[in-house]
């Protein structure tokens, strides 16, 4: 009996088959992490152009003009102290014929500031300073030290909290009315100046300007100095 020859065998690829098949998936791979490398790419840049160069975004032109130069004076007097104060203003503000929920308004607002002490040597007369014939001794005659007018911090003051009814939330809302803002640094303004004439920051003044003149003029070789203010006999 003739046996029958079994099928034949399909043949394995060859090696030169398999290795060019790797090449092409590789290159298939390559391809597709240089598209997520451009994808990446493109996505950082629209983030950075969206945050750096917002399309929707607003900036300030300062259109002013140059600052004009009115006057220049020449400065004639001694700075010799300077305050510091903050300030608590209370504002409340009442409808004698209403509830405080329908209308009126409290606000507390902190005002920062300084208020200068000098000394004035632009009115000094000729018998101000006297000297002694053998130019040891010397006597200056002074105006009492002044307040310069309060100078508030914008920066620092600020509305710490504020009640308002409803009728006032809704005149807020319609119009912006810088004349209650205005008026807290006013009142700000005078309190400070009231609180700095009540402190010793006068004779603060008065007593750093005796110490400064006095060592000046022995410095230029006066042995004795005296130094008063008009006011004193």
């Amino acid at each position: 009996m003739n046996r029958e020859s079994p099928p034949p065998r399909t043949p394995y690829p060859s090696t030169e088959a398999g290795a060019h098949e790797q090449r092409r998936s590789g290159r298939g791979r390559r391809f597709l992490v240089g598209i997520l490398a451009v994808v990446v790419l493109l996505a950082g840049g629209a983030w950075l152009a969206w945050t750096y160069f917002d399309p929707f975004g607003t900036r300030n032109v300062d259109r002013s003009p140059p600052v004009l130069l009115q006057s220049i004076q020449d400065m004639s007097r001694y700075q010799a102290a300077a305050g510091n104060f903050q300030v608590i203003v209370d504002l409340e503000k009442d409808a004698p014929f209403l509830p405080d929920a329908l209308k009126g308004s409290r606000t507390l607002f902190v005002g920062v500031g300084s208020v200068d002490a000098y000394v004035d040597f632009s009115g000094l007369k000729d018998d101000a300073i006297t000297i002694s014939p053998d130019r040891t001794e010397v006597t200056v005659r002074l105006p009492r030290a002044q307040l310069e007018r309060p100078n508030l911090d914008h920066q620092k003051s600020h509305v710490y909290a504020r009640e308002r009814g409803l009728f006032d939330r809704f005149n807020d809302m319609l119009s912006d009315n810088p004349a209650d803002q205005q008026e807290l640094y006013v009142l700000a303004e005078q309190k400070i100046a009231e609180a700095a004439q009540q402190s010793d920051l006068r004779a603060r003044a008065d007593k750093n300007t005796k110490l400064m003149l006095e060592g000046m003029l022995k410095s230029l070789g006066f042995t004795k100095v005296t130094i008063k203010f008009a006011d004193e006999p």
